[in-house]
């Protein structure tokens, strides 16, 4: 079969190692000022929510075929997997960076509120399919939807019933990598 559909997954993966490639190089320098720090924390965080979103990219086994539904997991589940660790690598590397600034019970508050607004993020990529550059492009309209959901939590209860339980996903995910790097499992 020469399909090209899960193409995408590529341009996903990209996407989803940016943050990864930011700690990378963050963690490189000798010195790091607050301002830079800053600036490419900013940058970091935008592009966070493009690796766990590849794990929504799931939905597109609905129109599998059954003669190949096990090869397209297997795909996706790799491209997921991917972007989960280097979720989670870079999480840990920012949280390493932050360290230097801000004393560890506030970084623990601060990584669990990150992880949280990934999930609100993934939210807005899946279901209101924003991109990352659109806080850029198209501030007004994504700024508009954000205080919508915010403001009024009734009319949107699945943002918030989807931000709540796949930021617990990643929170758990989190912890448990947390966990095999300290055993040095990892």
């Amino acid at each position: 079969m020469n399909s090209f559909f899960y193409l995408f997954l590529v341009w996903n993966l990209f996407l989803a190692i940016i943050p990864f490639v930011i700690t990378s190089y963050l963690m490189s320098l000798p010195k790091l000022n607050k301002l830079t720090l800053a600036f490419w924390f900013c940058v970091w965080l935008l592009f966070l929510p493009n690796a766990p979103y590849i794990i929504t990219d799931l939905l597109h086994l609905k129109i599998s075929t059954n003669d190949l539904l096990w090869l397209d997991i297997l795909v996706i589940n790799a491209f997921a997997l991917t972007g989960l660790l280097v979720f989670f690598l870079s999480l840990f590397d920012m949280k390493t960076l932050l360290n230097k600034i801000m004393s560890a019970n506030r970084i623990c508050y601060f990584t669990t509120f990150i992880i949280f607004l990934c999930g609100f993020g993934v939210y807005l990529g899946r279901f209101l399919r924003y991109n990352s550059w659109e806080i850029v492009s198209n501030p007004t309209h994504l700024s508009k939807d954000v205080i919508n959901i915010i403001f009024n939590p009734f009319t949107h209860k699945d943002a918030w019933l989807f931000t709540l339980l796949f930021g617990a996903f990643l929170y758990v995910g989190f912890i448990v990598f947390k966990a095999l790097t300290k055993d040095k499992i990892l």
